[in-house]
């Protein structure tokens, strides 16, 4: 059945359609015209001068709606997915953190089993560890945190192709041939939770690690070792031109003037935004999947406050933030919620923009920016 969303700002590739029409069917947009028609009946949607946007990818969440992808259960994952689809995110990387080998493999079934369901918006499963620095763990389990080992990614990567990013920390040993082997698999590597320099960084990068996870969280910046000093991993991360960057863009995790000061240096193309949403994201409830970890100042954090533990934010949010406090231009930051996490994971042909053959993964927002509407695959999707 054809469905039409008209009277939109409509952002395409191009630039923005004004007053322009975007025509789907069967889950895939058919047309994207500078015109309007009248609403005159239920497969046509009157947006009312809303902005018409790309849905949002996001490639780092560790639940939502009370749920965390590590519980492991069918209704976890469904529950969390639909919690976000609400807030705009129509494609999504559930996230692992560090783990038992045995909760990892249950996770990665049931990841299996969702993506093969028709119109999944599970695009892959994203390993945030265990392969982490324990001096900047942050929110992730202590005992679970080990250095790369080569039968433990070995058989995970050779029994299932639902992987499609794996996080670590490159100065641990093993980490740079663990590297190697995930990006020989087409898995994108990241760097996390690390105190690596600049020299570590850039044989990382030429092992295969290419994207810094949650940009200035769990990672060092410029600092002395008596008198002298030394760069950290953040600055490495600038100098490396290609390698890209993730930001939890709530305004808590990164101020504004530092998200402002990411776009400035990194662009559009290389930033992603992201949520790394925590179980109590989208619930009326304060429930946290791990007992360690609090909500205060609209943050999860560690009980004892030593560090920042993930997000509440959703998609709609981080778009927000970007244009009302780090001032950046709308197109701009849907881009980096859809476009360029489209680009770094590899489903640019059919996810990440408003194209004809592309799918209706469609987003309405007021001026406010506020959400008035999702399509996943040209369903609508109850708000």
């Amino acid at each position: 059945m054809l469905k039409h969303i008209t009277n939109a700002k409509i952002l395409t590739p191009h630039g923005w359609v004004e007053n322009g029409t975007i025509s789907f069917s069967e889950g895939r947009i058919i047309s994207i015209k500078d015109s309007s028609i009248v609403a005159c009946d239920k497969n046509v949607t009157d947006a009312k001068g809303a902005y018409i946007i790309p849905g949002g990818i996001d490639i780092h969440v560790h639940g939502g709606g009370g749920h965390d992808f590590m519980e492991c259960s069918e209704e976890a994952f469904r529950v969390a997915i639909k919690t976000h689809l609400k807030h705009g995110t129509t494609a999504i990387y559930p996230t692992l953190g560090a783990a038992s080998h045995d909760s990892m493999m249950q996770a990665i079934a049931i990841t299996e089993r969702l993506m093969a369901e028709p119109n999944s918006t599970i695009m892959g499963l994203h390993i945030e560890g265990p392969y982490l620095n324990p001096k900047m763990a942050g929110g992730q389990i202590p005992e679970y945190i080990s250095n790369p080992m080569v039968e433990q990614y070995t058989e995970m990567l050779n029994s299932t192709d639902c992987i499609k990013r794996w996080d670590a920390a490159p100065e641990l040993e093993g980490s740079m041939e663990f590297a190697q082997y995930a990006a020989s698999k087409g898995v994108m590597v990241a760097i996390a939770h690390t105190t690596a320099d600049y020299n570590t960084l850039q044989e990382a990068y030429n092992a295969g690690f290419s994207h810094a996870t949650h940009f200035y969280n769990a990672m060092t910046s410029v600092h002395k070792t008596r008198e002298f000093k030394h760069e950290g991993t953040i600055e490495g991360v600038y100098l490396i031109d290609d390698m890209s960057v993730e930001l939890i863009a709530d305004g808590i995790h990164v101020p504004p003037a530092i998200l402002r000061l990411v776009h400035k240096i990194k662009g559009a193309d290389r930033i992603c935004l992201v949520t790394d949403a925590m179980a109590c994201t989208g619930s009326n409830t304060d429930k946290v999947f791990d007992e360690r970890v609090i909500i205060e100042d609209g943050v999860c954090k560690l009980a004892d406050r030593s560090a920042l533990a993930g997000s509440v934010a959703t998609m709609d949010r981080l778009i927000r933030t970007m244009v009302q406090m780090a001032e950046i231009a709308l197109a701009e930051a849907v881009r980096m919620a859809s476009e360029t996490p489209a680009r770094i994971m590899g489903i640019y042909d059919r996810k990440g923009s408003l194209a004809v053959g592309k799918d209706a993964d469609i987003v309405m927002m007021d001026h406010n920016l506020e959400i008035k509407g999702v399509w996943a695959m040209g369903e609508p999707i109850e708000i």
